[in-house]
């Protein structure tokens, strides 16, 4: 696709955003190499933060499918105990949480989480 910027422009606007990227990183490395201790507001807030991105990361891998939002209904009834399974990833990231949450073992939230889909995918 045609432009109607050179190459000169182009490096220019490459090396302008270098150089503004390297000098972002480079003050956060100064400024914290400045401070002796975290104030405790701000250790407080950054707990929050790895909760945040993971979430970030896994819940659209769990609820997105084939390019659009997918929340299948999981329908219980009680006379036969019949559910329909509409979206296998949500239901065994579910099960994976409440492996987490039970069992704080790593190994065995994956194992849950890995085996729940693998049976509701091939099995169900």
């Amino acid at each position: 696709m045609p432009t109607e910027y050179g190459p000169l422009s182009i490096w220019g606007v490459v090396i302008a955003v270098g150089i503004t990227t390297f000098a972002i990183r480079a003050s956060f490395i100064y400024l914290f190499g400045r401070i002796d201790t975290v104030p405790p507001r701000l250790k407080h807030a950054l707990r929050y933060v790895p909760p945040a991105v993971f979430a970030a990361l896994v819940v659209p891998a769990l609820v997105v499918s084939e390019g659009s939002a997918h929340f299948a209904p999981i329908s219980v009834s009680l006379s036969d105990l019949s559910v329909a399974v509409g979206n296998e990833r949500l239901l065994a990231g579910i099960v994976a949480a409440i492996v987490a949450w039970v069992a704080e073992d790593v190994f065995a939230t994956i194992a849950a989480g890995m085996v729940t889909l693998w049976v509701l995918r091939f099995v169900v």
